[in-house]
């Protein structure tokens, strides 16, 4: 079933049909399955339709559109650049934060790699900063969306895991701020050994103390979205798809307040919302047909037996989980991975005896990387695609290797230290 999955994606059918269409092959070819198992599918389909989980999903993506086109982004890079931008590599700390910022504001990752691609890329080559350096710093400072609550991955998980999505946001403020704190060190560290890589800005003869009250008008915004949507969550008012709803009236009284609604923004916004929800629940569906025949040949059987009587030991299974995702992860969308192989894993994580979120924190920390991995690496196309020839792709490889280095790095700290989630 996965061979044949991954055939039909090298051949270029899109996601959702490539899944389902393995499915179907495979049941048609199986004499104990047949055809006759997709009379279960309208009930599968049914009940994702029932969701009340997932309906924070749309919100959050209309949100983070909304957010795209208000220039709060504009701003932030800007005025943080100016902040930081005396300090060498202070343009590069200043777009890892603002990717934070976004990542905690909007939770897409497309939307935050674009919009620092357009704004941060050309001032960063300006300056004489080193393509490879500025294409990485932007790429990996773009996917915090992955990791950083609210995020449409911890969403996504907590509804195929069974397991509180506002628990999976507490869980994960810390280990973003770890997979921050990392870019952060690793960007001091090569500005201190290659200073011609990332020289600092000179200032325009701007006061500072205008520059600070500039940069902390530019911060406030979004930093109170992020207080009603979160703080919401954390503090037991609202459910995450609630708080999504808030978050997406917030997000268009930003715009009053930046002067930047217009019908034309909220068309855009809706239309690109459906598009993109439509796309996420018709890979749903095909992963549905998956995982329904997957479980009728006895799949859950063979990797369960594989695990507990081969392996026999939840250290090397969650070791050799960890290494299919990511590996997974340079091939298929991180999509695929949460509604096809993590219901293949769940039943071997509850039978020793893990802890759900703490797996399911490692899952999403994974899961980043494969916006960054070649030859797929989704962030690596929004990049070159909004980059205008400013960087080849050869920069944007080279690039982006030590950022998913760290990335493994703060998988690593996560898994031997367990207490941090």
């Amino acid at each position: 079933m996965f061979i044949t999955s991954l055939i039909l994606l090298m051949v270029g059918f899109p996601v959702a049909f490539a899944f389902g269409t393995a499915s179907v092959i495979v049941a048609f070819f199986t004499p104990d399955v047949g055809l006759e198992i997709f009379n279960l599918l309208p009930f599968r389909i049914y009940g994702i339709m029932q969701n009340f989980t997932l309906i924070a999903v749309p919100l959050f993506i209309f949100m983070g559109l909304i957010l795209e086109k208000s220039k709060i982004a504009e701003d932030l890079i800007l005025s943080l650049g100016k902040l930081f931008g005396g300090v060498r590599g202070g343009l590069a700390i200043s777009t890892i934060l603002v990717g934070s910022i976004l990542a905690a504001s909007t939770g897409i990752v497309g939307a935050s790699v674009v919009m620092m691609s357009i704004i941060a890329l050309p001032i960063m080559i300006n300056h004489g900063y080193d393509k490879k350096i500025a294409s990485g710093v932007i790429v990996s400072s773009g996917t915090l969306g992955q990791i950083v609550p609210p995020s449409i991955v911890l969403i996504i998980l907590g509804d195929v895991m069974s397991i509180s999505v506002g628990d999976l946001f507490r869980a994960a403020v810390v280990p973003s701020l770890i997979l921050i704190g990392l870019y952060i060190g690793y960007i001091l560290i090569i500005s201190f050994l290659k200073p011609n890589s990332m020289p600092p800005i000179q200032n325009d003869g701007e006061k500072k103390a205008v520059i600070v009250k500039t940069a902390l008008k530019a911060i406030f915004p979004p930093l109170l979205l992020m207080v009603i949507v979160l703080g919401s969550i954390f503090a037991g008012i609202a459910t995450p798809t609630e708080s999504a709803a808030y978050g997406s009236i917030g997000a268009i009284l930003l715009t009053f307040y930046k002067k930047t609604f217009s019908r034309e923004m909220l068309e855009y916004a809706m239309s690109k919302s459906v598009k993109l929800t439509a796309m996420i629940f018709m890979i749903l569906i095909g992963a549905t047909a998956f995982s329904l025949v997957f479980n009728e040949v006895g799949g859950p059987d063979l990797v369960e037996q594989f695990f507990s009587e081969d392996i026999g030991n939840k250290y090397a299974f969650i070791a050799i989980a960890m290494l299919v995702i990511f590996v997974l992860g340079f091939f298929v969308d991180f999509l695929e991975i949460c509604f096809i192989v993590i219901p293949i894993l769940l039943p071997i994580v509850h039978s020793f005896g893990i802890d759900p979120i703490w797996f399911a924190i490692l899952v999403a920390m994974n899961l980043q990387a494969s916006f960054l991995t070649p030859p797929f690496g989704f962030a690596l196309f929004y990049l070159k695609g909004a980059s205008n020839g400013l960087v080849s792709t050869g920069d944007i490889y080279k690039g982006v290797v030590p950022f998913i280095v760290l990335q493994l790095l703060a998988l690593l700290i996560l898994a031997v230290f367990p207490n941090i989630v």
